[in-house]
């Protein structure tokens, strides 16, 4: 009797508590963005290609985050590739800026202000690296994850940016007409 009280009374709580976290996020979601994020289109693209150059004066380098932001993704979203692919391919873009930046997208999302890979899944990131937005995009399109996927398991496998980048060229330029601006990678020392 006593059990089941206890945790009548936790689950009531652990509702309580989820209720008003997500009250909270919803009414002052707006709010706490950053400006950049619910901006006009022109306005983010300057934010953007300011953001960009400032990361452009410091070198890219991994970077591991405690606490990445939820996926914009649910368990019961359709996605073109497995939940887990598409979940590491956005931790991959998370910790992999340094890589993601100097690999080209083919899917088309040049039009959408995309520069490389990474943006098809990190739609903003703080000065000191951390993901503080996804992009959705990434968890809708196939060739963005197949990009990603591509140059994860050539990483991890011990190849340069640079291979990277030409196996993904070589693979996806030929089947796609578009592809990024996407800046070449800085010489290897």
């Amino acid at each position: 009797m006593v059990i089941k009280r206890t945790i009548s009374i936790a689950g009531v709580l652990l509702a309580v508590v989820v209720s008003a976290v997500w009250s909270v996020r919803a009414s002052g979601q707006a709010s706490a963005l950053p400006a950049h994020v619910h901006a006009t289109p022109a306005a983010q693209s300057k934010s953007q290609s300011q953001s960009v150059a400032a990361q452009s004066a410091k070198p890219l380098a991994p970077h591991k985050q405690a606490n990445l932001p939820p996926l914009p993704f649910g368990p019961r979203d359709p996605l073109p590739r497995p939940t887990q692919v598409v979940t590491q391919v956005f931790q991959f873009a998370a910790e992999h800026p340094e890589i993601l930046a100097y690999v080209p997208c083919f899917c088309g999302c040049d039009h959408m202000g995309h520069k490389g890979n990474d943006d098809c899944f990190v739609k903003s990131r703080a000065a000191n690296g951390d993901v503080l937005q996804w992009e959705p995009h990434g968890t809708e399109c196939q060739v963005c994850i197949d990009v990603g996927q591509m140059s994860m398991q050539m990483y991890s496998s011990g190849a340069s940016v640079r291979d990277i980048r030409a196996a993904v060229e070589k693979k996806f330029a030929g089947q796609y007409q578009n592809h990024t601006p996407t800046p070449q990678p800085p010489p290897a020392k």
